[in-house]
């Protein structure tokens, strides 16, 4: 028998989290599941079956949080890590020029460091297993700068940049590195309120007459692009506009940000 493979996903307690969890669980794999909401974390491993999830509460910017987990969780898949998905992260947005320095910094640590921090120290458990893949979560906001969503398109913008760097690097490594590019997700990230708003971020994207796109598309889309040859992997037709219209259209898209 096949022996079992295994992913650890990070921001495993709610939407593409869990919905990833879920449809790789449901394909018989390992899940280890982390994220700084343990109840949210106990909800999620609810929903698989019975022996598939193992429970690390952890933020992803804490360094010897991930040394930890990743040690616990390789232990009780027998030495494996077929996938790491650096997942988590938060939504925020507003006017940069009013943003609080405490905001811009949490969400460069959540959104980017946190990021580096699973890449630098999973890699040791990647390259032990054959055939594995760095997946990480990035966002339409990294095919064009949002207006409003300044610091969380920067972001974004470097998630999608490191995928591309270390597919090359560490292909002789034998570790694929890959990205989701998801446009707005029906996840609890839209009800976010941001600093000096009253509308939620959901408000803006309805209002704007843009799509959501259902979570267990992106966890369909995790799930190739793991096993695809790609390195981005646009989900949801707005992701798709935007990547047409970067590449055609990039002035059009500008007017369209300019306040």
């Amino acid at each position: 028998m096949a022996e079992r493979k295994a992913i650890f996903i990070t921001g495993g307690a709610s939407g593409i989290g869990r919905a990833t969890a879920r449809l790789f669980a449901a394909r018989g794999w390992l899940v280890g599941l982390a994220d700084v909401n343990e109840a949210g974390l106990a909800e999620t491993a609810a929903l698989l079956p019975a022996g598939a999830a193992e429970q690390y509460v952890m933020d992803v910017r804490d360094r010897d949080a991930w040394e930890r987990s990743l040690a616990a969780f390789t232990i009780v898949s027998g030495g494996r890590l077929d996938v790491l998905h650096n997942n988590a992260g938060i939504g925020t947005g507003g006017p940069f020029a009013s943003a609080s320095f405490a905001e811009i910094d949490r969400t460069v640590e959540i959104n980017f460091v946190g990021v580096l921090n699973g890449a630098r120290i999973g890699y040791a458990y990647l390259a032990k297993t054959p055939g594995s893949c760095l997946l990480n979560t990035a966002s339409a906001s990294a095919i064009y700068g949002s207006s409003g969503l300044a610091t969380y398109s920067a972001t974004k913008f470097a998630v999608r940049a490191l995928t591309e760097a270390l597919d090359g690097e560490w292909f002789g490594a034998g570790i694929k590195v890959r990205s989701l590019i998801p446009s707005f997700i029906e996840t609890p990230l839209l009800d976010t309120v941001p600093e000096g708003s009253n509308r939620t971020i959901r408000d803006r994207v309805t209002g704007a007459g843009l799509e959501l796109t259902d979570v267990e598309e992106v966890a369909k889309a995790a799930w190739r692009a793991v096993h695809g040859r790609a390195v981005h992997t646009y989900v949801g037709k707005t992701a798709h506009r935007l990547r047409f219209a970067a590449r055609w259209f990039p002035y059009a898209l500008r007017r369209r940000s300019r306040r």
